[in-house]
């Protein structure tokens, strides 16, 4: 099964200032979405020459009040995977639960023993939806 790396992403609660920090570092903005349904926003920035290998700062416009004291800034890894059943089924034979099944053939959400959030997205299109992932409901939180 291969497997390709995404992001990490973060929660920050001042977006521009982030920005400002990862630009220091040498980040430069690679990509931008607003979510107006979801009410925030998403940018990507990574090292020159190195795009493919990107922070996601998440800034929720409506505040966060926790950040930066509720340990949470961490979001999740994530990793586009071949066959994201596949995958899920294999996490899962080897004890793994799946906090957030694949219903929709797109994403998964699971944890590392160290209670590390990691999202799994299908390569390319959404597969079809699939039992027993369509009608799973959600384990913990993700």
């Amino acid at each position: 099964m291969r497997i390709r790396y995404l992001h990490t992403m973060v929660r920050v609660k001042d977006l521009e200032e982030s920005m400002k920090f990862y630009a220091l570092l040498g980040l430069k903005e690679t990509r931008r979405t607003d979510v107006e349904a979801g009410r925030f926003t998403l940018v990507f920035m990574a090292p020159e020459g190195q795009e493919e290998c990107p922070v996601e700062l998440t800034w929720n416009w409506d505040g966060d009040e926790g950040l930066p004291s509720d340990s949470r800034h961490f979001g999740h890894l994530a990793y586009a995977v071949e066959d994201i059943y596949a995958m899920c089924a294999h996490l899962a034979a080897n004890g793994v639960t799946i906090n957030r099944p694949p219903r929709d053939g797109r994403m998964a959400f699971v944890r590392s023993p160290d209670n590390i959030s990691v999202e799994l997205l299908q390569e390319g299109a959404p597969l079809p939806p699939q039992e027993p992932w369509a009608s799973m409901e959600n384990t913990g939180h993700w």
